[in-house]
């Protein structure tokens, strides 16, 4: 029959929670039984749990990964640049005037007088055609553009006289009947050769 009164509930909960207290051997086995059972539910709690290695540091093995994987090698220092020693400026190496090359004079002289040698009617090929001998193949390209027409003078008046001299080079003063030549010469394999001119 159930129990539909609180009075008869109440001592039906007394007479349970009353049982063990009515011998000491039936406390000893209710004490029992709620060890046994505190134990059961803790072993199937660890069995429920994932499996780990005893001992295992969750932080640690984190820190393992991490310390396992490759780090992308460092750049190397860029070495700082060492100061050079101050260079000295380079100037070309100039000798004295009378020791210009008399070959490289004559030179000078040759040319300007095929330079002024251009009669009425003289084409660009054949006034080219007097100064070729005398003149290094890479100027002569920009003497093909000349008209031999628009040269002023006609005659070379006087010696050619070293305004400058170096070991490879030379630079010489022709006159003419209407001005003078300021001729620059190269010491080439082939021996002295015209490179350039300009009014003196």
């Amino acid at each position: 029959m159930p129990i539909r009164s609180p009075r008869g509930r109440a001592a039906a909960y007394r007479s349970v929670w009353s049982w063990p207290l009515r011998s000491p051997v039936r406390l000893a086995a209710s004490a029992f039984v709620v060890f046994a059972l505190v134990i059961g539910v803790s072993l199937v709690v660890g069995v429920l749990r994932p499996a780990s290695s005893p001992g295992a540091d969750p932080l640690s093995s984190g820190s393992a990964t991490t310390s396992g994987t490759a780090r992308p090698p460092t750049s190397a220092a860029t070495p700082t640049p060492t100061a050079l020693p101050p260079v000295a400026p380079l100037t070309p190496t100039t000798l004295p005037l009378a020791q210009a090359p008399v070959a490289a004079l004559d030179v000078a002289r040759s040319w300007a007088i095929a330079w002024s040698n251009h009669p009425d009617g003289t084409t660009n090929e054949q006034w080219l055609a007097g100064l070729r001998p005398y003149t290094t193949d890479e100027y002569l390209p920009t003497l093909s553009g000349v008209d031999p027409a628009n040269i002023p003078a006609s005659r070379v008046t006087g010696a050619a006289t070293a305004t400058k001299v170096s070991p490879a080079s030379v630079t010489a003063d022709v006159p003419t009947d209407s001005l003078t030549l300021a001729i620059t010469l190269v010491d080439t394999t082939a021996g002295w050769r015209v490179a350039g001119y300009e009014r003196a």
